[in-house]
Parts: structure tokens; sequence; C-alpha cells
């Protein structure tokens, strides 16, 4: 049976969840060794193997695909079970199209979850992404509820390390957090939603990520985007702001990316400016949906979000979709907003 955490409806749980999570902090001196860093790191509070897509149909069709399992730090000293090993663990699907968007999650304890470094999974339950043999990639994503599902394959992307070596610091005030990702995946597969099978095709980002902890009770939550150029010789963009208590942006970082993923340039702080253009009211909450990104020696850059409502209607409810973007940077991607209300 799945454990479920108190249910958060507002931007006050979702800051209280985030800003509890504890572990051991992450170190600057910590060398990434792989395949062993594709596995889970209990020591940290918090961390995630996480993959957006976007797509299109063989008719021509455009969706978004987002997949990722959480595990969170619950230590439990009360009682000793296989079904228990400090630690819980969540997933979220969700496919949207340029019509709408639908989310699912599913929790579980140790007896539904399989994390393995070689060959490599991921799994809670039936959902999964995996390796193909002992190498760790391709890889194969699969998840399915209420009748829609993807089948990924996904291939062919270098890996890139964020930050300093993949310490990637979030705050001034000192979180921080081990990041990596492979930004430039190649997709195809199927892809089943609102009643109609789809063969699909595209590009997709993982990004694997653990920390003790990622905000403070005075930080409110971040605009985050991972950003594809159409042409592959311009590379891609990682950049995100964290928020404060009056959602002002006040901690931003960032990552620009070759196309052959060699020598990724951080992004500083003083080298940001996301500035917000145009904001979305759904439900009472207003959630941005159009940004100038400005970047020090670089022409602005527009991000907009292809859909209107890309909000993940959870326990941990946030906004998760497609982005284009135009400018100083012609691509598209992703763009995850945590804690708006």
């Amino acid at each position: 049976m799945a454990c479920t955490p108190e249910p958060a409806s507002d931007t006050e749980a979702q800051t209280r969840f985030f800003s509890q999570v504890r572990g051991t902090a992450v170190s600057p001196d910590y060398q990434l060794r792989f395949p062993h860093d594709h596995g889970s790191h209990p020591d940290q509070g918090i961390e995630w193997w996480y993959i957006t897509a976007n797509l299109h149909s063989d008719l021509g069709k455009a969706f978004g695909v987002q997949w990722t399992l959480f595990r969170v730090s619950a230590p439990n000293t009360h009682y000793a079970s296989h079904w228990w090993d400090d630690q819980l663990y969540f997933a979220h699907f969700a496919i949207q199209n340029d019509e709408s968007h639908q989310a699912y999650e599913r929790y579980g304890r140790a007896g539904q979850i399989e994390i393995a470094t070689t060959p490599f999974i991921a799994r809670l339950d039936d959902w999964y992404l995996k390796s193909d043999s002992s190498a760790f990639l391709p890889l194969s994503l699969h998840a399915s509820e209420s009748g829609n599902s993807i089948n990924l394959k996904l291939n062919d992307s270098p890996l890139v390390l964020h930050g300093e070596n993949g310490y990637s610091e979030k705050t001034a005030d000192g979180h921080a957090s081990m990041y990596y990702s492979y930004p430039f995946l190649n997709a195809s597969g199927t892809l089943y939603f609102n009643g109609e099978s789809h063969q699909v095709s595209g590009k997709a980002w993982l990004d694997r990520e653990w920390s003790s902890a990622f905000i403070s009770k005075t930080q409110r939550g971040w605009d985050w985007f991972s950003i594809r150029a159409k042409d592959r010789k311009q590379g891609a963009l990682m950049v995100f702001c964290i928020r404060d208590s009056e959602q002002s942006y006040t901690d931003c970082r960032g990552t620009k990316i070759a196309s052959d993923g060699k020598s990724p340039q951080q992004i500083e702080h003083n080298e940001i400016k996301l500035t917000v253009l145009k904001s979305i009211p759904l439900d009472g909450v207003h959630y941005p949906s159009k940004w100038l990104l400005e970047l020090d020696g670089k022409s602005p850059i527009t991000i907009e979000a292809i859909n209107r409502d890309s909000r993940n209607q959870l326990s941990i409810p946030y906004w998760e979709g497609r982005v284009r973007t135009s400018g100083g940077f012609d691509g598209e991607g992703f763009a995850e907003l945590v804690g708006y209300q």
C-alpha cells in the first residue's frame, strides 16, 4: 500500500515541504563517479531523476512529456520493515498537447522501488527509466495511467556537469546540489493521449540532482528553464532563478552548453536578469507565461509558454510545461514554476 503525505494545496505547503527536507550537505570537493552517481544518494535529503521531452508525431502534432522519480529522506526509528528504508518515493508523469495537459502521481515505499546503477534502472511499480544494456545509454522510458501512456527510447547525448564540476550553488545563503544533465537526447517511440495513439520523435533532457535541501523558509520557490537551440550547433541553456517571500528573483544561476557538451560555461547571478513580461491567472493564482531573459554580452531572449495551463495539480502543485524562445536564442524546451500563489 502506497504512503501519501498530507496534501499540499497552497504555496505555504510547498515551501514547508521543500524547506524541511534535510540531509548531509553536498560538498564542492565531491568528485562525480559514473556509473555510481546514476544511482541513489540516501545521505542527501532529496533527489530526483527527471525527464522532459519536446515531441512531434508522424502527423505533425506537438506534445510535451515529463517523468520524474523523487526520493526524499523521511527517517523513522519506531520500527523496521522490508517495506521501509527511511526514504519516501514519489513519481510524476505528465503529457500535454497544444490543447490540454494531464498529470499523474504515484507514491511508494521500499518494496515498490528499484534503483540500480549497472544496468541502470529507476522504477516505481511499472513506471521506469532504465538502460537497455550495461551502458547507461540508450534508455527506455515507460509510464501509463488512466489510458494515457508513453514509451520512449532515449539516446545520443553528452553528459554535462553544472556549476563547478557538478557542484551547483542555488542561493547566496549556502544551498547547493550535485547536478548533471543529458540535454540533447534523441527521443522516439509511442505516445497514447486522449484516446489517440501517436508515433513520436523529438528531443529530451535528463536532469539528475541531489541535495540536503533546496530553499529556506524565507524563499518561496523557483523558475527553472531548460532550452535547446533549434540549430544544434547553437547548443543549449539551463537557467534558474530562486524567488524570495515577496516573489522577487534573488538568486539566479545557469549553464551555457556547447553542442558537444564539452567545457560547459557557468553563468553567475550577476550575469542574469529575468523579467516577467506577462502572467496568466489560473484559479486566482498568477503564473508567469512570458519572460525576458538577459545574459551579459548576449541579445535578450524572450521565453514564452506554449500551453496556457501546464499545472501539475498534484499533492505538491506546480507548473511544468513546454516553452519556446526567440530573440538571442531560438529554441524550445521546458519551464518549471514552483511556489506561486
